[in-house]
């Protein structure tokens, strides 16, 4: 396994290591702005080529702001799970159904109509253009099994169970080659794992293993409570003063393969101490809010992270945002991307004073 940020990296810092768990805005001609999931503006060749151009300027935002950890920002995909499924056979996004997504809201889904697989890799290329863009580690994120098969109807394996087992080792199929790549940890937004309990106990981690097979990048499974959109926000106000879904998941991970575990935290519910159930893995923890335009300061970010500390060693600490921050303003994400790197920075000169 890959130790991460590597000593020999130029301007990366190897305690409290700063990175984005995933999307950020596009620019305004590649898709509409502040809007989730928008269409895209161009087409043919000058979408493949303003993707590719979309993607280089978020990796050098990323490097400008201070992120340690450089990831794609999504630039290259429209959503989150069904541009890495829209790549895969078995899939009809013709044949569309109205299915539940995570028991929260209705969404129009394609349909599962026969075996699913993978003729080709569908980010390899991307993040091979990522990796031309920085000698810093960089992070690339896939759908987790679990989120995938709740973002489809299926019409083939009518089993939940057996359509997540296909997709996790279709996930290794592509998590190998974004490896070769060049990739240096690979991420699995797992959003259901707050959701569907039983289910994750079940077969959830060990299809989540599965996906991460063999792996020598570091691996991430990424749960957070969504968006900062309506659906999400009105189900987190349905869950009382405190949100207890990682005490679930939070101790079937610690005893799992996975090496890093992404949460969100800051302006949430969750209680802080829940993080001790995963002593021993490394933390990337949100500390930045994206249900909310407003931006940290460095002091808050601070003092979120020193909070965690009281429950997770400095050395496992990743500081981070607490989802994506594709729905915001550019310059609102520019700016929580510095806060955040500033307030790492607080408190990993606090830690070198005290002699961490």
């Amino acid at each position: 396994m890959t130790a991460l940020p590597t000593e020999g990296s130029p301007n990366v810092n190897t305690l409290l290591p700063t990175a984005l768990v995933g999307s950020l805005p596009k620019p305004s001609w590649l898709s509409e702005p502040e809007k989730l999931w928008s269409p895209w503006n161009l087409e043919g060749s000058a979408l493949a080529e303003g993707k590719l151009d979309a993607l280089r300027i978020a990796a050098h935002e990323q490097l400008r702001r201070g992120i340690d950890i450089i990831s794609d920002g999504e630039q290259t995909r429209q959503h989150f799970v069904t541009t890495f499924i829209e790549h895969l056979s078995g899939v009809d996004f013709e044949q569309r159904e109205t299915v539940r997504i995570r028991d929260r809201y209705d969404a129009s889904v394609p349909t599962v109509v026969g075996e699913v697989s993978r003729e080709k890799g569908v980010f390899v290329d991307d993040a091979k253009f990522l990796r031309q863009q920085t000698d810093q580690p960089i992070k690339w994120a896939l759908p987790g099994p679990m989120t995938m098969i709740d973002t489809l109807y299926d019409r083939h394996y009518k089993s939940r169970e057996k359509l997540a087992w296909e997709f996790a080792t279709i996930l290794n199929q592509e998590a190998q080659e974004l490896e070769a790549a060049g990739v240096d940890v690979i991420q699995f937004d797992e959003p259901a794992f707050n959701v569907f309990h039983d289910e994750v106990h079940d077969w959830g981690i060990a299809a989540l293993e599965r996906a991460a097979e063999g792996l020598k990048a570091e691996t991430v499974v990424h749960i957070c409570y969504g968006y900062g959109i309506k659906a999400n926000n009105d189900w987190k106000s349905t869950l009382g003063p405190e949100w207890r879904q990682y005490e679930t998941s939070f101790p079937l991970l610690q005893q799992s393969s996975i090496d890093v575990v992404s949460l969100e935290s800051h302006h949430s519910h969750v209680p802080m101490d829940l993080i001790e159930l995963l002593r021993g893995k490394k933390v990337m923890l949100g500390a930045i809010d994206v249900a909310s335009d407003q931006v940290e300061t460095p002091e808050e970010v601070a003092d979120t992270l020193r909070r965690a500390l009281q429950f997770v060693d400095a050395d496992k600490l990743i500081p981070s945002t607490n989802c994506g921050m594709a729905p915001f303003a550019r310059d609102v994400s520019l700016e929580k991307m510095s806060a955040l790197a500033a307030g790492a920075g607080v408190v990993r000169a606090e830690l070198r004073g005290a002699g961490a």
